[in-house]
């Protein structure tokens, strides 16, 4: 009966939303316990959010561009999955008041945690094609998204900054400018630039590269669960759970149904559709951060959007079956 039950905890633990959510989770929870702790104030996460978006984001990103296999683009699955990110953007942005909180809520509503959790968990799910798939969507929903929500973000901010004075070229011409002297801006353009080289990076290069990268997504969620600390959750709990169930819900669905809508079907709808089930990204946090809006709706919206992936990416697994 031990064995038994033993080889079934193991069966149990290995699962792929396991083994791709669990990790998440607790290293939110080390980093809640260091800001209650006093090991890491509140006060440190400004600056410490600075380091992780302006020396690990860009290297990921350079790598991302550069590693992309134009091969495994294909035009419909990312269309059906960005069409999809597009409208729960929109409903957020919108319902929110279309102002600089209303520009940070829609990219949470939207933006999935492909890298530190959607890769392992694709990888256990279906293997290294499936693998393929999500890596083509992560350089393209990273350069178009990332690059977008910038634009929207220094636009509303410009026009809250100047009461919405100026002529709409001049706020559009300058939210251009300082959206491309952003940190994660110049590395995707330069990385897709370099890629058509086909040089590759050299060893000595790509490896400190590769270590930055690897940095990025375990201390940009730490950094979650130390401002966690300092957020009273109960007080953003509504907004938590109402980007959850866009994010975690309201995508995948949206997803199979444009990808059906297109005749879309097997592996690459099924990658889509599981990865729009995924939670939240770090990165919302850090846009967050940055132009320091909706910080404590954000920092609530990803603990629980964490925690409700475990429901919503074993339905998605489901789900996918069908497609």
């Amino acid at each position: 009966m031990a064995g038994l039950a033993w080889a079934h905890y193991t069966r149990c633990m290995s699962h792929p939303v396991i083994v791709g959510l669990v990790p998440v989770v607790i290293l939110i929870a080390i980093g809640f316990i260091a800001g209650r702790a006093g090991f890491m104030p509140a006060s440190s996460t400004k600056d410490l959010s600075k380091l992780v978006f302006t020396i690990f984001l860009p290297p990921l990103l350079f790598r991302t561009m550069v590693n992309m296999q134009p091969e495994n683009l294909q035009g419909k699955p990312l269309l059906a999955y960005l069409l999809a990110m597009a409208l729960m953007y929109a409903v957020m942005f919108f319902a929110a008041g279309r102002n600089r909180r209303a520009a940070v809520l829609g990219l949470a509503a939207s933006y999935s945690n492909t890298v530190m959790i959607g890769i392992a968990l694709i990888q256990f799910a279906y293997g290294d094609q499936g693998v393929a798939v999500l890596l083509a969507l992560v350089a393209v929903h990273s350069l178009i998204m990332l690059s977008l929500a910038t634009v929207v973000l220094e636009l509303v901010t410009l026009k809250e900054k100047s009461g919405k004075q100026g002529h709409p070229i001049q706020i559009m011409a300058a939210s251009i400018w300082n959206t491309i002297k952003q940190p994660m801006i110049f590395p995707i353009i330069f990385g897709l630039l370099y890629a058509q080289t086909d040089w590759g990076i050299p060893t000595v290069i790509d490896k400190p590269l590769q270590l930055l990268a690897n940095a990025f997504s375990p201390l940009a969620v730490i950094l979650v669960g130390i401002t966690l600390a300092a957020t009273r959750v109960g007080e953003h709990l509504r907004t938590a759970l109402a980007l959850s169930f866009l994010k975690n819900l309201a995508h995948p669905v949206a997803v199979a149904a444009i990808g059906l809508t297109l005749g879309l079907q097997g592996l690459p709808l099924a990658v889509m559709i599981v990865t729009a089930s995924l939670p939240i990204g770090a990165n919302v946090f850090l846009f967050a951060q940055r132009y320091e809006t909706a910080l404590p709706e954000v920092t609530a919206a990803v603990a629980v959007s964490s925690v409700v992936a475990l429901i919503s990416v074993a339905m998605a697994l489901s789900l996918a079956r069908f497609v």
